[in-house]
């Protein structure tokens, strides 16, 4: 491996640099391959044309020239090795597949009826909470099904606008460890766990190499406001299994979730790993099943009646069709989550003015109100978030009972 570095000697030096085995005026230089010493690089020689002599650097020290500020890289498990110790069941296969189709058809306008609603915690910490949640959310969702399709929030990923605990794939232990290979497991052991209870699952998809060992138990997943405009999100979600939206930004732009939703409709080639973990190109088809999620953002809301129908008349500009999914959390609630009940009350209200311009509902959702602070070795109270503050399960469960009335008692076509 040749590398460049400038020479002392006056007009000996080429400036700005020298290039290897490039001549600039009548001087000639070649690179002298790196040294490699205590896995350090020490820095080349150059020499002059004819010149069998070498010239020392200026400095001697010797210094890293990549990975200077990594402490350790260390190889992960592969997804086929997860998979086959926590391996796909005939049962959660079919209720994902299920799911997705079901999901499909209100995004397509095929069912104009039923509304989808993505209920859950914030953020999933503790494994027993989120399976105690999925049990009582699981005959409600028998209950609703002929006026709601509900998936259940299973989010272990958090982007996060400085720093903070980034979810339960990064940090399993709340510990400041980050055993990820640890976290990854754990994840895809809750998602079948929750799906083999009878209730499908979203979650953000952040890390481009985490669909690739939890995306088979995903009925729905979201790009969040923080990665929409990223060009590596749009190009996974282009190759995503599952019907995806994507968040409006955080200042409340909309333009740049449509054009993820744009992009994302496209076929891509980009790196990636395998399901032995091989970095790979990976090359996609475009995902046909994507859709805008209004949040708010810039100190304002935009699910009101006016902020509908222009979006939706923007990505129908783009020659989308496509109805509007609302998160009643986050900049729509100002970050108060006793709001978000009165906020999906509101736009249920427009669903039945507009009919199918609203296609879903996204709530932050726990078995208790509120959140927590966490930190290292805190004791945490059971159910409650330690990330956004949440709706308690009791308001969560008669809201659900109340959005399937209503959807009920409106007059649009039967499910297909």
């Amino acid at each position: 491996m040749a590398g460049c570095a400038r020479v002392p000697g006056g007009d000996d030096a080429y400036p700005g640099g020298l290039r290897n085995g490039l001549a600039f005026g009548q001087k000639t230089w070649y690179a002298v391959n790196f040294a490699h010493l205590l896995g350090e690089v020490q820095m080349p020689l150059y020499r002059k044309a004819g010149d069998t002599s070498a010239f020392p650097l200026e400095s001697h020290m010797p210094e890293k020239i990549e990975n200077s500020h990594l402490t350790e890289m260390t190889p992960l498990v592969s997804p086929r090795t997860v998979k086959a110790k926590l391996p796909l069941t005939e049962g959660a296969a079919g209720l994902v597949m299920q799911t997705r189709r079901a999901i499909c058809d209100i995004l397509h306008g095929r069912d104009r009826h039923r509304l989808l609603v993505v209920t859950g915690p914030c953020s999933i910490h503790d494994p027993q909470a989120a399976y105690e949640y999925a049990e009582r959310l699981k005959p409600v969702i028998d209950e609703t099904r002929d006026h709601l399709v509900v998936v259940m929030r299973t989010y272990f990923e958090k982007p996060r606008t400085t720093i903070g605990w980034k979810g339960l794939i990064n940090d399993p232990h709340l510990d400041g460890s980050c055993d990820i290979p640890t976290g990854l497991e754990r994840a895809r052991e809750i998602l079948l766990q929750i799906n083999h209870t009878g209730v499908p699952c979203a979650s953000e998809m952040l890390d481009p190499v985490t669909p690739q060992y939890v995306a088979d138990l995903l009925s729905w997943a979201a790009i969040g406001a923080r990665t929409t405009q990223s060009q590596t999100h749009r190009e996974m979600a282009s190759g995503l299994s599952m019907p995806v939206g994507f968040k409006n930004t955080t200042g409340g732009e909309v333009s740049g979730a449509i054009n993820a939703m744009i992009s994302a409709g496209h076929p891509h080639s980009f790196l990636g790993i395998n399901a032995d973990g091989m970095t790979s190109v990976i090359k996609t088809l475009g995902n046909p099943d994507r859709h805008i999620i209004l949040r708010g953002g810039g100190g304002r809301p935009n699910y009101r009646q006016e902020d509908i129908a222009q979006v939706t008349e923007m990505v129908a500009k783009e020659g989308i069709a496509r109805p509007i999914m609302v998160d009643c959390s986050h900049g729509n609630s100002n970050k108060d989550y006793t709001r978000q009940s009165a906020i999906c009350r509101d736009v249920l209200r427009l669903r039945q003015e507009q009919e199918y311009d609203v296609m879903g509902i996204l709530l932050e959702s726990n078995l208790k109100p509120g959140n927590q602070s966490w930190k290292e070795g805190s004791h945490l109270e059971y159910g409650v978030s330690i990330t956004d503050a949440c709706i308690g399960w009791e308001e969560s469960h008669d809201l659900l009972y109340e959005m399937a009335e209503v959807v009920q008692s409106n007059p649009c076509a039967v499910p297909a």
